[in-house]
């Protein structure tokens, strides 16, 4: 039977482990979610995506809260009036469906730091100075004269702690800004959380401000982009010249290839041909008959209408002594 129980226990934990895998994660949030000292009130708000009967809330370490939901609501609230050192820490929420055995995993963590203001604010310092160009690497510095902590960088209008480190023997700690922007502009404080009490923290210390401007362009910059302008453009009108120069030449082509062929084509009256002339040493002269004759020069075209005749001219002498 002992054999026959664990399987049984087995069996269930595999089932409820593999629909609690196919829940959907609640979330959790912090309200306000910052800058809470001891004795604020504070609410912890478990974020529902199913329909759930019952809402658990676990502080790390410590103890849970169960709240039923009597009502069909999307979030599940769990409120401090008074806070005190015990209730900070780190939380997680998980819920049941209802009329189900079904629960789902925890939401991912959320931190109540609570701010003690009895511990004394830390100093801080800026190196080398307020205002710095572009790409500088600015240390900034804090310090507090009783207290071993981990101290925490902040920037004002983020939520979240920049850096965090371990201070050293004599509680100070050193941050680094390499290569600043002008996005690193604003003013920076720092706190602590003394040692053994991670989740309780001093006051913000005093604060200093960054100025950030950009580095202006080397000389000479503006002058080359000038020159690079104007080859540009006079590249841009050398080129607008030769495209124009080659259209001109491609239609006096075009048309002179046309009248070419025009004056060639079927129709067209042919050329008159020139004259040839013969002549016949002076020595010679006498007795001989002159012709003029009309040189042809043979021609591919078809034959065109035969024009009116032209008389041939012929010169004739009588000779002396009875020659012809």
């Amino acid at each position: 039977m002992a054999p026959m129980a664990v399987n049984l226990i087995l069996g269930w934990w595999l089932v409820t482990a593999s629909m609690a895998q196919q829940m959907p994660r609640p979330s959790l949030s912090l309200h306000p979610s910052q800058g809470v000292s001891l004795g604020d009130p504070v609410t912890l708000r478990c974020h529902l995506p199913r329909l759930a009967a019952w809402v658990w809330l676990y502080r790390e370490g410590g103890w849970s809260y169960t709240k039923g939901k009597k009502k069909e609501q999307d979030a599940a609230e769990f409120s401090f009036v008074g806070t005190l050192r015990v209730h900070a820490g780190r939380y997680r929420c998980q819920y049941r469906v209802s009329e189900s055995a079904e629960v789902s995993v925890e939401s991912d963590p959320v931190e109540l730091v609570l701010t003690d203001v009895r511990y004394p604010p830390s100093s801080i310092s800026l190196h080398p100075e307020q205002h710095v160009g572009t790409g500088t690497n600015v240390t900034i510095g804090c310090w507090n004269k009783d207290y071993g902590a981990t101290f925490l960088l902040h920037k004002d209008g983020t939520s979240a702690p920049l850096q965090h480190q371990d201070s050293s023997g004599g509680g100070t700690a050193t941050f680094t800004l390499f290569g600043v922007t002008p996005a690193d502009s604003g003013t920076y404080r720092c706190s602590y959380r003394p040692k053994g009490y991670p989740f309780i923290s001093s006051p913000l210390g005093d604060s200093v401000t960054l100025e950030v401007t950009p580095t202006p362009a080397p000389p000479g910059a503006t002058g080359s982009s000038h020159g690079n302008l104007v080859v540009a453009v006079v590249g841009g009108c050398t080129a607008a010249f030769v495209f124009i120069l080659v259209l001109i030449i491609f239609f006096l082509l075009s048309a002179h290839r046309r009248r070419t062929q025009r004056d060639e084509s079927p129709g067209a009256p042919p050329k008159k041909p020139e004259a040839m002339e013969f002549q016949v040493p002076s020595s010679d002269s006498e007795g001989l008959t002159y012709l003029e004759l009309q040189a042809v020069t043979p021609s591919t075209q078809p034959p065109s209408p035969p024009a009116a005749p032209q008389p041939s001219v012929i010169y004739t002498e009588v000779a002396v002594g009875g020659r012809h």
